[in-house]
Order: structure tokens, then sequence, then C-alpha cells
């Protein structure tokens, strides 16, 4: 079977069921089927790959600690990757495309997992090495591939068209659309430009208000002074379009987790303990001070949600079990009937790592985990401890990575930290280690731990979109390795260097010394330092949280979508919800089925350029904020905000000629974000029937 040229490639576009459950007997055939053969790995793909992880993991590292987040690098390097196809004399195949995003998407989530834990070293003088810290990003990214891959058959066969995948879809329409141009091209682009361009003015620049709270209401403002009850919208397109993505069903059951935390548990924390003379801990304030993002933060989304999310991590455990004991058994089959001279044939969309491999590879990353842990204790009870809740927790939140991408495109590796560097500091504590020696042991754990989640997370939509599209898993397996060993050196050196020229902690601030803020690391570093001064540990809470995920697996509730809601703001919910209904809306436009099914086809492709140009303007907004360029950009606009550092928060220059748009911010955005709900489901019926003659019933 010879490699088919590009030229003759007839690929156009995804099958009808790409997204959609199959019926009894139905089966997907990816883009590129099973039995062709493409340019797939080559110099070429493999190269400009290593390149994008080492550009993305620099600029994410510093842009990520200097704003507090890690923008999404597969939609951009997707792009990127379509782009570049046109600079070769034989144009790159979509597989080698595919190739270049699964090696280059490693910066983003490598980078995730070290800036959350690394700088917390730094913050609290504990001058670690680089080998160590590059080992620990390092080791805790390979477990996150090699947990991950027993998995990939339940996360992108067995649950084809029941999870919506919303970054994997957007990148995978980028990749399709790269290949066949034409209209759809034109639908992609156009999505991408008005989504891009819109955020772009709304976060960035600041032209109208990104949060609506609706505290410009006397309603909105009793219900958040005498209750602590806020409602939140983020009204931007590219959370409007992950909720088209992901549908109503889950994204009504998101905003019932929101609902639960935001109208139901921070009002009654209030209402209870707004009385009580003294702080109840977490917290350190009394609770009838705190406002309700206070309360929120504090008990619920860090505790109670935290708690529910690891709860909902077991239970999906439990329930693929069948499927990771399968899938090793599929591997030892194989080896079994080879032994025996036959032999085990599988679709070249099915060749995984051979799970023998896989299994001895995890030993010895566990092995090598032992080895790293011994070079700071000198006990093996201690060292087997400590390597024990490496592996354990990475198992076991590995699902709950995978899940909360493939649902929400949310990843919660800080919430799963946090609860990591508890767990271990209270181990530690009852082995006797504490001190500066056992929070550098807790933030090297976490490290790992953290890595793991991230590149768990990132892993997922890199196999789902190889599914779709019909790339061989087993090199997207091999050469991940590679891409998260570039991006765990350059991180690390990234991060080092910034230590040297940046403060991670207002504490640490001196003349010459800017301070950037490194939000996740201080928050780390102040569970890290309270553990191990031996601060009590609030189980009750965590233990709430476990038991709403009980209840929701007996009412057969999705408990990990319900608990991911529970734990994201309702502000990024709330957008998605209206996502969900416009999805429902279109797909039930016509009692024709073919045209409602083309009409929710065209509305995915402009949820998903909404998803990609938030994605991508939202990089070129990350550098305009840092390097303060929106002074230049409000030069011309008189009526932007300006941020007010004593205030933390922005104001209208009594320069401004429009004084009114202050005071309508928010009825401003409303109206905006209404439009563009409007023209997603507006656009979404012009999809194209001529050509199959199909009429509107």
């Amino acid at each position: 079977m010879g490699v088919i040229p590009r030229e003759v490639e007839s690929f156009r576009r995804l099958p009808d069921n790409a997204y959609t459950e199959l019926g009894p007997g139905e089966v997907y055939t990816p883009y590129v089927a099973p039995e062709t053969q493409t340019f797939e790995v080559t110099l070429r793909s493999v190269g400009i790959g290593l390149i994008m992880a080492v550009i993305f993991t620099l600029s994410a590292a510093y842009l990520g600690m200097k704003v507090g987040q890690v923008f999404e690098a597969a939609i951009p390097i997707a792009v990127l990757a379509v782009g570049l196809k046109h600079v070769f004399p034989r144009k790159s195949t979509i597989s080698e495309n595919v190739i270049i995003q699964s090696i280059g998407s490693t910066s983003a989530v490598v980078v995730s997992g070290a800036i959350f834990t690394l700088p917390a070293l730094f913050i609290l003088k504990l001058q670690p090495s680089l080998g160590s810290m590059i080992l620990a990003c390092f080791l805790g990214s390979c477990l996150g591939i090699l947990f991950l891959i027993p998995l990939r058959r339940y996360f992108c066969v067995e649950m084809h068209g029941k999870l919506p995948y919303p970054e994997a879809t957007a990148t995978t329409e980028i990749l399709v659309t790269g290949e066949s141009g034409g209209e759809q091209a034109k639908i992609l682009l156009y999505s991408m430009g008005l989504g891009g361009i819109y955020e772009f003015i709304a976060t960035t620049c600041n032209v109208w208000q990104e949060h609506v709270d609706f505290l410009f209401t006397r309603a909105g403002q009793v219900l958040a002074d005498k209750a602590r009850m806020v409602i939140k919208l983020d009204a931007i397109p590219s959370i409007l379009g992950l909720g088209y993505v992901i549908g109503l069903r889950n994204s009504l059951i998101l905003i019932a987790g929101s609902f639960l935390s935001v109208l139901i548990l921070v009002p009654t924390i209030y209402f209870v303990g707004q009385h009580l003379p003294v702080a109840v801990a977490p917290a350190k304030a009394l609770i009838g001070s705190m406002s309700a993002e206070d309360i929120f933060r504090q008990y619920v989304q860090r505790r109670i949600a935290v708690g529910c999310i690891a709860c909902a991590g077991i239970v999906a455990i439990i329930k693929s079990l069948k499927i990771i004991v399968g899938s090793f058994a599929l591997g030892f089959k194989a080896i079994a009937a080879k032994g025996q001279g036959g032999e085990v044939r599988q679709k070249r969309t099915d060749w995984d790592l051979s799970m023998v491999l896989v299994f001895v590879a995890i030993v010895c990353v566990g092995i090598l985990t032992a080895v790293y842990l011994k070079s700071f204790l000198g006990w093996w009870g201690a060292v087997l401890a400590g390597t024990a809740i490496v592996l354990l927790m990475s198992f076991m939140f590995t699902t709950v990575a995978a899940n909360a991408i493939a649902i929400v495109a949310r990843n919660p590796i800080s919430g799963m930290t946090m609860l990591t560097i508890i767990i271990s500091s209270f181990i530690f504590l009852r082995l006797g280690i504490s001190g500066n020696f056992g929070m550098t042991l807790v933030i090297m754990i976490g490290c790992m731990v953290c890595t793991a989640l991230a590149v768990a997370g990132g892993f997922v939509t890199d196999l789902k979109v190889g599914y779709w599209l019909g790339t061989t898993p087993r090199n997207q397996e091999i050469w991940k390795f590679v891409g998260i060993a570039i991006s765990s050196i350059a991180v690390v050196y990234t991060i080092h260097f910034m230590s040297g020229v940046f403060a991670f902690s207002p504490d640490d601030v001196v003349a010459g010394k800017p301070l950037i803020d490194a939000p996740q690391a201080n928050i780390m570093k102040a569970i890290a330092s309270s553990m191990m001064a031996n601060e009590p540990i609030t189980w009750l809470l965590y233990g709430i949280g476990a038991v709403i995920v009980l209840i929701c697996e007996m009412l057969s509730i999705p408990s990990m979508i319900f608990a991911l809601g529970m734990y994201l703001p309702l502000e990024l919910n709330a957008p998605a919800l209206v996502g969900g209904f416009i999805s429902h809306w279109v797909i039930r436009s016509s009692q024709n089925k073919e045209v409602s099914r083309r009409r929710w086809e065209r509305g995915t492709l402009i949820a998903s350029g909404f998803i990609a140009g938030g994605a991508l303007l939202g990089v070129v907004g990350v550098v305009v904020r840092n390097f303060h360029l929106e002074r230049f950009i409000s030069a011309g606009v008189p009526y932007l905000r300006t941020f007010n550092p004593a205030t933390q928060s922005y104001e209208w220059g009594p320069s401004t000629p429009y004084p009114w748009f202050a005071n309508f911010g928010q009825i401003i955005s409303l109206v905006l974000f209404a439009a563009l709900c409007v023209y997603m489901y507006w656009d979404s019926h012009r999809a194209a029937q001529e050509d199959k003659g199909i009429k509107d019933l």
C-alpha cells in the first residue's frame, strides 16, 4: 500500500456522524480512511512542531506569569500549520499538520503545570536547582501521557458523540477547512474575525464591559449587599461558541452546578456566618465582611467544589476500569498471539503504543520518581509515600482532566494541585517532615501532579483531533514525549531567568526589580506554608463536595459536569448556557432533519471560529496588556477606561467626552452580546440547500 500524494487527496469535509452518537452497528470512518497511507511523521512535521513547542513555551511562560493565565496553544498552532503548508513545494498533508499541532501544543500544558507551582519555590527562597525542576516537569508530563494512553479508546471511541470536545472541535474544523477552502473557509474566517475583534475590543481595549454583574440595577445591588447573591455573565463570543458545541443538556448541568454554588451555598454561608465574631477557617477575614466572590473562592470553589471534583474523578475511574483493563488485556493478547505465530490485526487508526510497553514505562517512571525523591529524602519510607502520592494522584485525576477538557475545555488543575499539596503535607507532617524541607518536597510533588494533569487534558484534545482526522495515534503518542522534553527544559529556564529579573511576591519587591503576579504560585505557596505550620484542614467542606457527587450519581446526573459547574465561576457558565440554547434552537429549526443538520453544522463552524478568534486575539491581547500598548490604542479613543491600582478597578477619566458611556457600559455589553447571539442563529440558517434540492418545511 503506497503513499497517496497530497495532490490527489479528495477529502472535503468530516463525515456526517463525526459529532453524533453512533447507532447499533454504525462505524465512524475518519477524514483520512484507515486503509489510506499519507505523509504523517516527516522531518517537516516534527521540525516545525518542535520549533512551535519552544516558541510557544517561552511566550506562554512569560505571559502566563505576567497576567496570571496561560493562553491555549493548540488553536493558534493549528492556524499556523495550515498557513505554513503553502510555503513548501509539496503542501503539507492534514496528517502532518496534526503532528505539528500535537507536538507544538505541549508548550501551553507543560507551562500550566510549571508556572502554577515552581515559582512558589522562589517566593519561599528555597533555591531549587534547574535539574530538579526540569525533571519534575518531565516526569509529571510522562505520567500524564502514559496514564491517558489506555484511556484513549474510552474517550475517543467509546464516548464518540457523547462528549462535545469544544477545543478539539475548533482545532479540527480549522485543519479541515484549511484543506477544503471554499465556502467553509469563508465562514470560518468571518467568524474568527468577528469573534476575535469583538473579544479584543471588549477584553483588551475595554471599550465596553466584558463582565456583566447587574449591579447597575437596584435589585442586583440589594441582592449582592443583603444576600451575597451575584449573577454574572462573561459576555464574550468564545464562551458562547463553547456553549454551542457543548450543547444544551451539558450546559444546563453546568449552570445547575453554578447555581448551587453561587445562589445557594454562598448566600447560606453568609446568612449563617455574618454575625460570627471570629473568622472561620480557611478564611482569615470575618464572613460578615467578605464579598460574594471571597466567600465563593474561600469556601465553595477551593474546598466544596474541589471535593466534588475529586470524588467525581474516583467515580469516573471506577466507570472506566473496564476499558483500562481491556486495553492492557488487548496488549498482552497481542504479545501472546505473536508468541504462538499468530497476529492480532488492527486498523492503522487503532495503533497505540503497546500496552505492555506502557505498563513497563509507568513502572520505570515510578522508579525514577522514587530516585528523584530520594535526593530530597533520606528515609525510604517517606520516599515510597511520596512516590505513591504522585502515582495515585496523577492516575486518579487524569480522568478528571480529560473529562473536563472533553466537556467544557476547562481543566481544574489548580484545584487538584491544591488538594495534592494538602494531602502531601498532611502525610509528611505525620512522618515528621516539615519546615522548608517539607515545603520544597510538597511543591515538587505538586508540580509533578499538576503537570501530569495539564498534559493529560491537552493530550486528550490531540488524540480526539487525530481520531476525527484519521491520524495514527501511536505517532502522536511517541512524538508527544519529545515535545514535553523540549517544553520542560524551555519553561524551567524561562522561570529561572524571570526570577532574576522580577519579584514573584509583593514581599520581594526591591528597587529595580518589578513585581510579576504569579497568582497561582502564590496560592500554592500560601497553602504549603500554612500546612507546614500545621494549620487545620477543612475536611468537612471536602466531604460535603463528595456527598454532592454521590447524590448526583443516585439521580443519574453526570457528576463530573455538575462538579465542574460548581468549580467554574458563574460568569463562564452563563454564556455557555446561551450557546447551548442557540444550538438547541438551530437543531429544531426545521421539520426536515437534513436542513436542521446542515444548519447545525454551519453553526458549529461559526462557533469554532468564535473559539479560534478568541484564542488568537487573546494572545495578542496578552501582549498588548503586558507592554501597556493599550495606552497607544486608547489615545485615539478618548472614552476608554483606565486601570486604577489604588482601587483595583477600571475608571473613566474626567476628560472623557462621553460620560454616559460609563453608566451604560454593562447595558451596551448586553445589547452587543444579544446581537452576537442573533447573528449566530441567523447565519446558521444560511446553510446552502440548493445543491441537494432540500426544501425547508
